[in-house]
């Protein structure tokens, strides 16, 4: 009976650790956007798309955005091994000014924190510059 128990135990024991062994790892596409230079007003939203290259399911259980401007959204299922998946961002393009913002995703990958970057400018196309108005110099007239 003790040789039983003995062996169940070390059978548990070897499968725990070899479940270990599997880990979840995230790979993303690209780990910064450039919006470029958009008008105020335009769709601020863009796509993070990534890859679950480890032997284990993915799961997101966050996603955080360095300001209240930038809305991220998760996906809400595990990722398998292999598959891919995307995290959508967006930015509130009323604000006219140039951007950087930082978006935190946590997971239970092998780097359980990963920061994605999205920047750019937002112009109001019906404000210009003075400089721009002018079409002669004052000492050309």
């Amino acid at each position: 009976m003790k040789h039983l128990f003995t062996l169940l135990f070390i059978s548990v024991f070897s499968l725990s650790l070899n479940a270990q062994d599997k880990v979840a790892k995230i790979e993303f596409k690209e780990t910064t956007i450039d919006y470029g230079t958009i008008e105020k007003g335009a769709d601020g939203k863009r796509v993070f798309e990534f890859t679950n290259t480890g032997d284990a399911p993915l799961v997101i259980t966050k996603v955080t955005a360095s300001c209240g401007c930038t809305i991220p959204k998760k996906p809400k299922d595990p990722i398998m091994p292999g598959q891919t998946g995307v995290i959508e961002v967006k930015y509130d393009t009323n604000r006219v000014m140039p951007f950087r913002k930082t978006i935190t995703v946590v997971s239970n990958a092998e780097t359980p924190t990963t920061a994605i970057k999205i920047k750019g400018e937002v112009i109001d196309p019906s404000k210009t510059s003075v400089l721009d108005k002018k079409e002669k110099s004052v000492m050309a007239q």
